[in-house]
Order: structure tokens, then sequence, then C-alpha cells
């Protein structure tokens, strides 16, 4: 090989171009902003149309559930059961040791989806069915999730967006035993608008606020204690009345740095409303938001500090009406639908309950129905 020909070979100008790295000063505001004109963007998340009934998805990368983590989750959003805290407290609720709080797996189980599923953003429509397993879950356990496109649909006053429904399941990673699961929906955006005639045809999930209301009743009636025999009493009381077992919970709490973004980012939930306030800055939040289950957690911590919950069972209904921002603060309402003396163990009653988030101007923010075991008075 001549020198001449070796010398095109390390250059890469065989047919006469040469294809030498310019020296570009990326310092340079000028020059990098042109650069970034010029850049196209890798893009995260999934659109709309990647969306087809039936498609299943494993989320990478999983989740190691910890003690750091459950107790992290827990005392920022005021969840303070000293089952889940103390090891006295968890033997005597039948635990080997403290357990992993169904509302710390709940948001570890969404956050690890949102890459695939949300992450483009889109309004959280809602979430339904959400159930444990009886078997408590420890740190340590390896969370694995998987999820089912269950619908998708044309929103008829959104045209820039699409609706779509997904059920999903955590599982032990270990054993393959489903530990949380759910079935959530969406607005997720669309590569190309569609045209709509702007009615006729949206789901009830696409408007928020449309089902008829009913008037308040004349009395509030307002459990004595958290055990199981008080919510018993207060429904006797008001059966027959005009009245409601329903009251509000005094405590509140101010949405921070580490609820707004530090608890979404250790359940890996990556998406742009809760971590970029460059982006935020233009939406009608006019800033970074708070995940819905931290609002969620929040106004549940409220709620069971008035109560002595035994178990968890499930969730319904669960609906995020507006924003929350960093600077809000998150209060909580309870109403009491139903008791019943069935549970799985003895020393608890099933009590069925409807909670409200709202704040500090007494705007609703979050609402679900809730499915607990609490404790009885006279175990």
């Amino acid at each position: 090989m001549t020198r001449e020909s070796q010398r095109d070979s390390e250059t890469g100008s065989g047919s006469g171009e040469r294809n030498e790295l310019r020296p570009i000063d990326w310092t340079d505001s000028d020059t990098f902003a042109r650069a970034l004109e010029q850049s196209e963007t890798r893009e995260k998340g999934n659109c709309f149309e990647d969306f087809a009934e039936g498609d299943r998805l494993q989320h990478d990368p999983g989740l190691t559930l910890t003690r750091w983590g459950n107790e992290a989750w827990m005392s920022q959003t005021l969840n303070h059961d000293p089952a889940y805290w103390r090891s006295d407290a968890a033997a005597e609720r039948g635990f080997d040791e403290p357990p992993i709080h169904p509302d710390y797996l709940t948001a570890a189980t969404l956050g690890i989806t949102v890459e695939d599923l949300s992450e483009k953003g889109g309004y959280f429509l809602g979430r339904t069915d959400v159930r444990y397993p009886g078997t408590p879950v420890y740190a340590g356990t390896e969370l694995r999730v998987e999820s089912e496109v269950v619908s998708t649909a044309t929103s008829s006053s959104r045209p820039e967006f699409g609706i779509v429904t997904w059920r999903t399941r955590g599982k032990d990673a270990a054993t393959g035993e489903v530990l949380c699961s759910y079935e959530r929906t969406n607005m997720i955006p669309r590569r190309e608008p569609v045209a709509t005639d702007g009615g006729g045809s949206a789901t009830a999930a696409d408007a928020d606020g449309d089902e008829e209301g009913s008037g308040l009743p004349e009395t509030f009636v307002t459990p004595d204690g958290g055990f199981f025999e008080d919510f018993v009493d207060a429904l006797e009381t008001a059966e027959g009345r005009d009245a409601a077992v329903a009251y509000r919970h005094e405590r509140g709490r101010t949405q921070d740095d580490v609820t707004v973004a530090s608890l979404p980012l250790a359940t890996l939930n990556t998406a742009k409303q809760h971590h970029n306030v460059d982006v935020m800055g233009d939406s009608p939040s006019g800033d970074i938001v708070t995940y819905g289950d931290v609002t969620r957690s929040t106004a549940l911590g409220h709620a069971r500090s008035d109560e002595r919950t035994w178990r968890e069972v499930g969730f319904d209904d669960e609906k995020f009406h507006t924003f929350v921002a960093p600077g809000d603060t998150v209060y909580a309402f309870t109403r009491v639908l139903s008791a019943d003396n069935d549970a799985s163990i003895d020393v608890a009653g099933t009590v069925r309950f409807e909670h409200i988030a709202f704040n500090q101007d007494d705007e609703p923010v979050y609402s679900g129905t809730r499915i607990a075991e609490i404790r009885k008075r006279t175990a």
C-alpha cells in the first residue's frame, strides 16, 4: 500500500472526499442552538397508535421493594400504621416482619409501567379493580410488571388524544404470584390528530364530572372512634334519616420537592409531568405536578389516622380530577358506605369507604372507593 493510499484509507477519502471530524466549539451558544435545531430528538414513550387491543407488554427493568423505599413512602405520605414500622406490631397482626405497604406497592407497580404506557403524557382518567393478595409482601421482593391493552378508543372531544385502558399486574419475580393488579385508563397523545364531530361517541371516562349529582343530606354523622363497631354504630344512627356518615380529616400535607419529585423517581416513574419544569412551564399547571399515587396515598394516610385499619382489600372507581402542584396542600374527606361483619379474620370487619382528596381551595383532586378490614374493639 502506498503512503498516499494509506493516508486516504485512514481519513476515509478514497473517493476524493475528505471525511474528517471538524473541530466544533459546542460551548458557543449560537453554534449549539443551531445544532439543536438540526438534531432529531430521540423520543421516549409510545403514542396512541402504538397500542392495540390484546397487546401484552413486559415492563423492564423491574424494582426490588426495599425497607428504605417503603418507609420513605409511608413517612412522606403520613401513613403511620405501626404494623408497617415495628416488629412487635407486625407480629401482632400476623406478619413475620413489617411488610410492604399496599400504597407503596401500588405506586411501584404503576411507576414501572410509565415509560412504556404513559410517558408521552395525557390525562390519567381513572383506575379501578385495585386488588392485593391475601399473603403479605416483604422487603427484598423483586417486582416484575406486565400489562395488557384492554381497549382503545377515539376521544370525541380531543382529536389529538386517544383513550387507552390497560390491565396491569405486579408479580413476585421469584414465584410468579400476583402481588398487585388494577385496570387504568389514560388519554394518550396521537401522532396525528383525527377528525371528530365533538360529540356523541365520547366514553364515560372522556369527560370528568358528567355524572348526575344528588343533593347533600341534611345531617352528617361522625363516628365516635376508629374501630369497626364505631362505623357500624354511625351507620345505624344515619339509617332512616336524611343523613350520611361523612367527615373531614384534620391533617394536611403541603407538596414539596420530596413528594413531587423524589417519591415518583423512587418508583421509576419517569413522566415529565413530575420532573421537567422546563416543559411543564407551558402546561395548564405552570409547574411540575404531584404523582397521582402520592396525592392518593397522602389522603388515605389522613383517613387511616382516624381508623384502626387491619388490612387493605382493594380500591375501585379511582379518579384524579385536577393537578396538584408544589405548594398545594392535600386534605381528605371520607364517607362511610357500608360495614359488614365478615372479614378474613375474626378480629376485624369489612368497611367500604368513599375518599375525597381536596386542596387548600376546597377543590376535589382525587376520589375513589376503598374496601378495608377494620379492627374490632371487642377482639
